[in-house]
């Protein structure tokens, strides 16, 4: 028998990179969605590239749309990325980091794309343990979207799709999701995680992505391969 469809949101980060790979080992057929949106961190697509390739998706669309023409966040907008904030500050709050109603779009598009392929699963990589706030990121939506999916699409009112959204790693912090990610074959190696990168693609090392990856590999035991711009930056023990 065929592997069933699922798409799976890719941004090349931790994350969605474990997200992917848990779902090729629960048997799916992966078609990885990456979005070009005007992140000011666009190497992410390269590592998305790299991370799909490597787990050996069986397609990968990269959709570009550009929600700089609404701005509201550092990562679509001029407002600047936060700097060497403290985890406590990290983990509460709403960052201006948030890109507006973002999950929302992309599932949105995900969503589409299910209907086109006849899958029902969508994957995607929030976690609401260590995360910037994000409101987007939450059981709750998460579950109110799948409620959505089967009132705002052909196949759900006509009773021949049954959608679900899976988020692994929902109840994870960054540490358990390196682990699970290392377990699962993922090449961390190829993932990036910075919100303001060099041009050189290094880690600024002091953003709140930066921040939470770095002590995610540390208190998981294992190595952080990150090119870091900041020399001080030191990995973890690798296990």
């Amino acid at each position: 028998m065929a592997a069933r469809k699922a798409v799976i949101l890719a941004s090349g980060g931790i994350d969605s990179s474990t997200t992917l790979a848990l779902a090729k080992r629960a048997g799916f057929s992966l078609h990885a969605l990456t979005f070009n949106y005007g992140q000011r961190h666009r190497c992410e697509l390269d590592a998305a590239r790299r991370v799909v390739a490597a787990l050996g998706a069986a397609q990968h669309v990269i959709a570009r749309i550009d929600l700089r023409v609404f701005g509201g966040s550092a990562i679509t907008g001029d407002l600047e990325v936060p700097k060497g904030r403290t985890l406590d500050r990290v983990r509460s709050g709403i960052p201006v980091t948030y890109v507006p109603a973002r999950n929302t779009i992309f599932l949105s598009f995900a969503l589409g794309w299910c209907e086109v392929l006849e899958a029902e699963d969508i994957f995607i990589g929030a976690t609401a343990v260590d995360y910037s706030g994000y409101p987007d990121c939450r059981p709750e939506f998460l579950g109110q979207f799948e409620r959505l999916a089967a009132l705002a699409t052909k196949a759900g009112v006509e009773g021949r799709a049954r959608y679900r959204i899976h988020a692994p790693l929902v109840n994870m912090n960054k540490a358990e999701i390196i682990r699970a990610g290392w377990d699962a074959g993922v090449d961390l190696s190829l993932t990036h995680s910075c919100y303001d990168p060099t041009a050189e693609s290094l880690a600024c090392g002091a953003c709140d992505s930066c921040l939470l990856r770095k002590r995610g590999f540390l208190e998981a035991g294992i190595a952080d391969p990150t090119r870091y711009a900041d020399p001080e930056s030191t990995p973890g023990k690798r296990i």
